[in-house]
């Protein structure tokens, strides 16, 4: 049975993170790659997570976007302790609370755009009519509207990665992460893919939770973390990006 969506309070924040532990267990021993991590994020955000390569960021969005576990402390989004939830009541959590872009855009190369973007409504069991309406919309609202019916193989990297924001937005999810959105693309069309963001961020209230190495991303983001030795803090205003 659904157990919906948490829904928005006054005084709660969007998501919460409580002493948040990542160790993996290699050859060598126990790597604890993140060591009791607290922060917040609030509705509306912008903010960058930056750091040396290896560090772990990924690690931390993949347990911000659900898709990994945490070895101990909590991730709260509105207040719950999302991982308290069943693998099913989790899932349709993530489907529909979650965005996720990537560097490399993972769409299917086989479908056109309009069938990528539709696949998140569609998993929720949403009916093909209402999600080529808003498939056919968010393509168009990233500037795609001439593209379609076009199979996502044959479209230029730009395009492939506006589907991608496309897929990630329609379902007007809360909070979108981004892992390296532009680190795969042109300045050029870097910055169009980052201004989608931006855009949406302005116009929806979508809040952005961003893993970079861009500088210039960061810093039109906002507000910078910085995750070093398993420790995530407040960089200070034009701090270099590492």
């Amino acid at each position: 049975m659904s157990e919906g969506l948490p829904a928005a309070r006054a005084g709660v924040p969007l998501v919460e993170i409580r002493g948040l532990v990542r160790r993996f267990e290699t050859g060598g021993g126990t790597v604890e790659v993140l060591s009791g991590i607290d922060f917040a994020i609030e509705e509306g955000d912008r903010i960058a997570i930056v750091g040396q390569s290896g560090v772990g960021k990924s690690t931390l969005l993949h347990i911000l976007g659900t898709l990994d576990h945490p070895t101990a402390g909590q991730l709260l989004f509105r207040g719950e302790d999302v991982f308290a939830r069943s693998r099913e009541s989790l899932s349709e959590l993530r489907n529909r609370f979650l965005g996720f872009v990537f560097q490399f855009h993972h769409l299917l190369p086989e479908f056109s755009a309009i069938e990528n973007v539709m696949m998140p409504g569609l998993i929720q069991g949403l009916s093909k009519d209402e999600m080529r309406a808003r498939g056919e919309s968010m393509l168009r609202d990233v500037g795609l509207g001439h593209r379609i019916e076009h199979a996502v193989g044959k479209l230029s990297g730009g395009e492939r990665q506006r589907v991608a924001v496309a897929r990630a937005l329609v379902l007007d999810p809360p909070l979108v992460l981004a892992d390296e959105p532009t680190g795969n693309l042109d300045p050029a069309t870097g910055d169009q893919v980052a201004e989608l963001l931006f855009e949406m961020n302005r116009t929806r209230g979508t809040t952005l939770v961003v893993v970079t190495h861009s500088k210039r991303m960061a810093d039109r983001l906002g507000r910078v973390l910085v995750l070093s030795g398993g420790r995530l803090v407040e960089a200070e205003a034009g701090a270099a990006v590492v």
